[in-house]
């Protein structure tokens, strides 16, 4: 267990944080008292529209979470004022199916893992200077189990889930806590696509957004690493790694009813 976080009077950056998941730990994270949320999105406008809908201590920003440089710029513009002490490595892509095109294998890697890897470079130096801070990794359960529709959207989930786990080993006693968020199916812009045989319909049904926020509160302030919205996602771990051959026939059999529509 990490060290249990706590809200009021804290400064959070949030990527990808005008609509979806991102805007509803915003929300949240103001609802229990956080000094400062910054916003932090690719649509600038939509950043700005997000923290004016959420009031004086929500500012919106544009970034490329890709952009190291920007990513830098970013840091230091917010700790002109005040030192961050939660970063939410939030932002995410949709990919088409299958093997998908080298284009979407390399979106997905730089917006699922390596902008993890610029947070990681830029902003834990900082918060180990000064004796501590917390950086959450948005994965997806996809990260944990596969998502049977698209390799890139699954391959780079388990980069992030790999990644969080090995940030919090190797800077868990410099006092940095870092979490992993991996939902199922949640209601958002990237899923209102979803149809009857998408793969994350294995999951059951879909949650909202602030069904998420409330899991990742609860987990932040009991010091956890794993935030599973989703109960069912920790069962389904549990059988692929139990019996992995087992696993994967049931994922075989799983795939063929979506797609036959029983």
């Amino acid at each position: 267990m990490g060290r249990p976080f706590t809200f009021p009077d804290r400064t959070i950056v949030v990527t990808g944080g005008a609509n979806g998941i991102g805007y509803a730990l915003a929300e949240r994270f103001l609802a229990e008292g956080a000094a400062r949320v910054v916003i932090a999105d690719l649509d600038g406008e939509r950043a700005e529209a997000a923290a004016a809908e959420l009031g004086e201590r929500a500012r919106g920003h544009a970034l490329d979470v890709t952009d190291a440089e920007a990513v830098a710029t970013l840091i230091k513009e917010v700790e002109q004022d005040s030192p961050i002490d939660l970063w939410c490595s939030n932002a995410g892509v949709g990919t088409g199916g299958g093997l998908g095109t080298d284009a979407e294998w390399d979106t997905t890697w730089r917006v699922h893992v390596q902008a993890h890897v610029h947070v990681a470079r830029l902003l834990l130096p900082r918060m180990i200077e000064r004796g501590g801070g917390h950086l959450l990794i948005t994965a997806s359960a996809a990260g944990l189990l596969t998502n049977i529709d698209s390799a890139p959207y699954s391959v780079t989930k388990h980069g992030a889930v790999a990644l969080a786990e090995w940030l919090a080993i190797r800077h868990g006693e410099e006092g940095i806590d870092v979490s992993c968020l991996c939902p199922l199916g949640v209601n958002t812009d990237m899923t209102a696509g979803d149809g009857p045989d998408a793969a994350t319909r294995l999951g059951g049904d879909y949650i909202e957004p602030s069904d998420v926020a409330d899991s990742v509160v609860e987990a932040l302030t009991e010091g956890r690493f794993l935030i599973l919205p989703h109960p069912q996602a920790a069962v389904m771990e549990q059988r692929r790694a139990s019996d992995r051959d087992r696993w994967l026939s049931g994922m075989r059999r799983a795939r063929a009813r979506l797609k036959s529509g029983n």
